[in-house]
């Protein structure tokens, strides 16, 4: 009987990286990798950037920011827009 069967390696694809995290009630959840989302939270934007969430909040306030996406209320933060705005920018 012949085991060998598919035992290649493949990479798995970038958008399909996922992991698991434990919330509270202690049933686990899947979380996309922040580089894989469109949309950052404020919260997230600031640990991915590294720039307060203060800061954060005044520069999504200005009336021409290009990285903010309203979603009803909510602020949200295009990733996309919002490295290319930190790689053009040398202050903020």
């Amino acid at each position: 009987m012949n085991l060998a069967v598919d035992n290649e390696y493949r990479e798995p694809e970038m958008n399909a990286v996922r992991y698991e995290e434990e919330n509270k009630t202690g049933t686990n959840i899947e979380r996309v990798p922040i580089h894989n989302k469109l949309a950052l939270t404020i919260k997230e934007a600031a640990e991915y950037s590294n720039i307060g969430i203060n800061r954060l909040e005044n520069l999504l306030r200005s009336p021409r920011c290009p990285f903010v996406l309203y979603v009803g209320k909510k602020k949200l933060v295009k990733r996309r827009e919002f490295e290319k705005f930190i790689a053009a920018n040398i202050e903020i």
